[in-house]
């Protein structure tokens, strides 16, 4: 390969250059020459190093490990045209070379090539699952994920089987079990990488997660900063949440898992905690796994200050939830110089009468109503929003509602065994009976007054219940609190919306990647099933940010679904001489499947198709 400089003719007759990526081969016919890739106008490589390029993008693409280290300017454009190469449609060029096809070879490949065959001889057989793949191992291959691997040591087999383990976590949830015989079977993933994963063995799989587990610190700095120059991103906002999910079995080899109160419902079972810290674009910046159990405010100090290792980032404004808004956590952020946004953790919601006429509105539509208005605290130096949602007002009253209703009706069952025969009835055990619906309804329950009544011999005569008179209808009320200074009602609102990314991330990788259960009982599995789904959600969000920037905001789900009827075959035809023509090609993608691949700027046809004769 080498680098071409030629001088064009614009309609006002002013010359310019233009520099393309040019390789030669022989024919029967002679030399020949063909564009691999057009570099443009703006190349301004001095020509010195031209050759140097055209052998580091050569080396590259082979597979090559250079004797020499190149400048690093050559060693950044060889990598930035390979990528460009593979994403204008030239990755057929790369499969080929890769195949160790000549030039010559490679010509022909798009040469057309009649033949007579048996049409009733045609097979159509080996099926596999390409669209989702090509979306995200394209999305992989631009943020760089397979380049920073093999910078990290992995050698090839080990980086194919780590990415296609981050892709099938994306595109076939399931156990590690599961994944490696959909390598095998269902997926084409292996054809677009250039391998073969019909050997591949199972512990393969597990070990790729240790592998990849071993490298999360540096793996998340790197995605960090290749996303922020990647996509622009303004890092002035971070939002940190943590959640749990549930281990099948008892855990004893796992030192981080601990029952403590579920956020699926499922404290019959061991839990691990993930926290996560996001950017305000909804990128992840860092993760981290704690013990079931885990306080939540015990957490922020140990997530941030390893945030503050990443040079990309400024002091931002850190937004968290009432849980990890603790005191000393408030203090820390203070000392350490972060502006913070959270909820209050003061049980009184009630909007002060002096600010209730200055309210102003938020947000207004079809479906909800929020009013804001804001106060200066002189103690502590903080600004204090208060905010009222008609639609959480509206879904607190039916919650309340709800509960209510079971509350009286566990009061009934007691009424009702106070006439039935061998029903409870003696003082003592009716008043422990209440204690525990009321512990099972505490919140329900001091709004009630319960009164019993008993006879000279400890047996309840009556039980009587009403619901308080005097209390104040605090529902869809909330409370902000801010050390930052000079922003309005309506900022501040917006700022502490974006919390709800967090809830997003987490609910998509509950629901969308395979995040639950976790079925490993030794700790370093598990950590590293939870690792690769953070390592996919990386890729997803990747996915969606481009999607939504092209006007598509379809689900994950919805997009996969679309994409999975892409698929790669094998077409077998029987030739007049009897040799059979083995034809293996992705089929044409579908009108809906072309505008995911369009809106992403990749190939509509992945992979190359491959021609035997036999």
């Amino acid at each position: 390969m080498f680098i071409r400089a030629s001088i064009q003719k614009k309609k006002t007759q002013r010359e310019y250059k233009t520099f393309k990526l040019v390789e030669s081969f022989r024919t029967e016919r002679g030399p020949r020459q063909r564009t691999v890739l057009n570099l443009g106008a703006d190349f301004d490589l001095p020509e010195a190093q031209w050759k140097d390029l055209a052998n580091r993008i050569e080396e590259i693409i082979t597979r090559q490990e250079p004797i020499f280290a190149y400048a690093p300017e050559v060693e950044r454009l060889a990598r930035k045209y390979v990528r460009r190469i593979i994403k204008q449609g030239g990755s057929d060029v790369v499969y080929l070379i890769r195949a160790g096809k000549s030039a010559a070879d490679r010509e022909s490949e798009y040469s057309p090539d009649y033949q007579v065959v048996d049409v009733n001889s045609t097979e159509n057989e080996e099926p596999r699952s390409v669209g989702a793949e090509h979306v995200v191992l394209e999305t992989i291959r631009e943020l760089g994920l397979d380049e920073k691997l093999s910078e990290m040591g992995f050698s090839r087999p080990w980086k194919d089987v780590a990415i296609s383990v981050i892709a099938g976590r994306l595109i076939n949830p399931c156990s590690e079990l599961e994944t490696h015989w959909w390598l095998r079977y269902k997926s084409a993933i292996d054809e677009l990488m250039g391998t073969d994963f019909s050997l591949l063995p199972q512990d393969r799989v597990y070990r790729a997660a240790d592998k990849l587990l071993k490298g999360r610190d540096e793996l998340e700095d790197y995605l960090s900063c290749k996303e922020k120059t990647l996509f622009n991103l303004q890092e002035t906002i971070v939002l940190y949440d943590l959640t749990n999910t549930f281990l099948e079995g008892t855990g004893k080899l796992n030192k981080k898992a601990r029952f403590g109160k579920s956020k699926e419902k499922r404290s019959d079972c061991p839990l691990v905690t993930l926290g996560l810290v996001l950017d305000g674009d909804g990128f992840p910046k860092r993760s981290r796994i704690f013990e079931g159990n885990v306080s939540e405010g015990k957490t922020l100090e140990k997530m941030l200050l390893g945030l503050e290792k990443n040079p990309s980032l400024s002091k931002p404004l850190i937004i968290v939830d009432a849980g990890i808004a603790t005191k000393d956590n408030l203090k820390w952020l203070r000392d350490n110089h972060y502006d913070y946004l959270a909820v209050s953790r003061c049980r009184k919601r009630e909007i002060p009468e002096e600010l209730a006429s200055r309210m102003v509105t938020v947000k207004e539509d079809k479906q909800s109503l929020v009013r804001a208005v804001l106060k200066s605290d002189e103690v502590t130096k903080e600004v204090l929003v208060w905010c009222h949602s008609i639609q959480k007002e509206k879904k607190e009253e039916g919650i309340k509602n709800l509960f209510r209703q079971r509350f009286e009706e566990g009061i009934k069952k007691i009424e009702a065994g106070l006439t039935k025969k061998n029903g409870i009835k003696v003082y003592e055990k009716v008043i422990e009976r209440i204690g525990r619906l009321k512990e099972r309804y505490s919140r329900t329950a001091r709004h009630f007054e319960i009164a019993v009544q008993k006879n000279d011999k400890d047996r309840v005569t009556s039980l009587s219940w009403s619901l308080k008179e005097d209390l104040e209808n605090t529902d869809g009320v909330y409370c902000l609190r801010t050390n930052r200074q000079g922003v309005n009602e309506q900022e501040l609102w917006d700022f502490y919306n974006t919390i709800r990314d967090v809830e997003d991330a987490f609910r998509c990788m509950k629901s969308e990647l395979g995040f639950r259960p976790i079925r490993h009982h030794i700790e370093r599995r598990s950590d590293g099933h939870l690792f690769i789904t953070v390592l996919a959600y990386h890729v997803l969000h990747a996915i969606r940010f481009k999607l939504r920037k092209k006007g598509i905001h379809d689900s994950w789900s919805k997009i996969r679904e679309r994409l999975s009827m892409h698929t790669r075959n094998s077409i077998t035809q029987k030739r007049e001489d009897g040799k059979v023509i083995h034809i293996r090609k992705s089929s044409r993608p579908e009108p809906h499947q072309k505008i995911i691949y369009d809106a992403l700027n990749i190939a509509s046809v992945p992979g190359r198709m491959v021609k035997k004769i036999l």
